[in-house]
């Protein structure tokens, strides 16, 4: 039996093997893009300059000779999001996640610095803040999404970092103050509460990770003995993948975290330090001395006035642009296609997800240009890296029929708490996301 497989800790060969396979596959997929580039005039927006637009144009430049590609986002500051829960866990100053938009893109793109305040797909059309009207042969979506804060009664961001109240999403400098927050508490004791909103939401792993980090804190401390830990799931399960749902309760039992379901944050009183929950017996209050608040998350307002999101089913409510989930492309609108966040599939609110939409959507549209049928497919992959303790964390990949995908057969185990899935969260994956960034991966 290999040391990974008896210890969880790989051997010197077999990390050697898992940094060359990571560095193999990044390499390999920026060879995708290495293809001789199809002759284009197209006009080309892309809405949002984040990590899924960015990506998307630093490929789309280099697949074709000629286009005209418009980013247009208002956003200066770049911000790598998977770093949140490290700055939020102590472990990374807030200068760890953060770059800037103009050094990501591309030499060949025009980027106008201001936010799309309409979309006319009916005209192909777009229109800026300020008015300027740009009209497009293609469209990419990939605004994001936004942070409902204020949709809990009581709640703003600007409550984090005060009172007990954290939440790790809301950019870096709350990730610090989260920090703050949660290791004040950590010397204390006292109840902690968390959980997450009933919508749709980027990185579902994140919540749980910090009941997990609040708790492995605690334990350092010598505290655990003071502090009652609440999870609050807003449906009747942990995660959306059952086997990892059920991980994570096992997890959860083991270490003392009490877990509540059905249970959707509504409210929060800050002065009196209780939350307010919707549940299936009506509305209940829950007192903290810490909680982590995650925000109901939505398609952002442009988009939810447009034609573009789902008309009907479980993506309309909060504005999910229509998609088909295997192309990325708008079933009403073929010259348009939705990637990252903003995407109304089934899967996918990561960075990771990105990787693996960005080419796709990539292929398809220049398909359309060339007169090529693509046959490439998004499959619904996304990526957690579950951090379970602080040196150990559960890598879990999966795709739209909840098939956990192993990236590291032999090496990484989805459902066991490795040092090895602690590293690639903790140090390889900035890296293999920059790369994502620029085309390259």
């Amino acid at each position: 039996m290999s040391r990974i497989a008896a210890h969880g800790i790989p051997s010197r060969r077999e990390f050697l093997k898992l940094a060359l396979a990571a560095g193999a596959a990044t390499s390999l997929a920026g060879m995708g893009s290495a293809r001789a580039a199809v002759p284009s005039n197209a006009r080309i927006v892309i809405a949002g300059a984040g990590a899924a637009g960015l990506a998307m144009a630093n490929r789309l430049s280099s697949m074709l000779d000629g286009a005209k590609i418009t980013l247009i986002d208002g956003r200066k500051a770049h911000y790598y999001q998977p770093g949140f829960t490290l700055v939020g866990a102590g472990l990374k100053p807030a200068s760890y996640v953060e770059s800037t938009t103009g050094e990501f893109v591309p030499r060949n793109a025009e980027w106008i610095e201001e936010a799309v305040a309409e979309f006319d797909p009916d005209a192909n059309a777009v229109v800026t803040a300020s008015g300027r009207r740009v009209e497009y042969d293609f469209l990419v979506l990939a605004t994001g999404l936004v942070l409902d804060y204020e949709s809990i009664e009581g709640m703003s961001a600007d409550l984090i970092g005060r009172d007990g109240i954290g939440s790790v999403y809301a950019g870096p400098q709350a990730a610090a103050a989260t920090y703050a927050e949660m290791s004040r508490f950590a010397d204390t004791g006292g109840v902690g509460l968390f959980g997450r909103p009933a919508t749709e939401m980027k990185c579902a792993g994140a919540p749980l990770k910090y009941a997990f980090i609040t708790e492995d804190t605690l334990t350092r401390r010598g505290n655990r003995s003071k502090a009652e830990l609440i999870y609050a799931a807003h449906g009747g399960a942990l995660f959306g993948v059952p086997i990892v749902s059920e991980k994570v309760r096992m997890l959860y039992a083991e270490r003392g975290i009490e877990t509540v379901y059905r249970h959707v944050m509504t409210a929060i009183d800050p002065a009196r330090k209780i939350a307010t929950y919707d549940t299936p017996d009506g509305a209940k209050e829950l007192g903290y001395d810490f909680i982590h608040v995650v925000p109901p998350m939505r398609a952002p307002q442009a988009v939810r006035n447009s034609p573009l999101p789902w008309q009907d089913g479980p993506l309309a409510a909060d504005g999910w642009v229509e998609a088909n989930r295997d192309t990325l492309r708008h079933p009403r609108y073929d010259n348009v296609f939705a990637i990252g966040d903003i995407a109304g599939v089934p899967k996918g609110k990561t960075a990771a997800s990105v990787k693996w939409q960005v080419p796709v959507a990539a292929d398809h549209l220049v398909g359309t240009i060339s007169g090529t049928a693509a046959t490439s497919a998004y499959n619904g992959y996304t990526s957690c890296p579950l951090i379970t303790r602080i040196g150990r964390a559960m890598l879990i990949e999966f795709d739209y029929n909840d098939n956990l995908i192993q990236s590291f057969p032999g090496l990484v185990a989805p459902l066991e708490e490795l040092w090895v899935s602690w590293v690639m969260k903790e140090t390889a994956l900035k890296p293999t996301y920059y790369a994502m960034v620029r085309g390259l991966a």
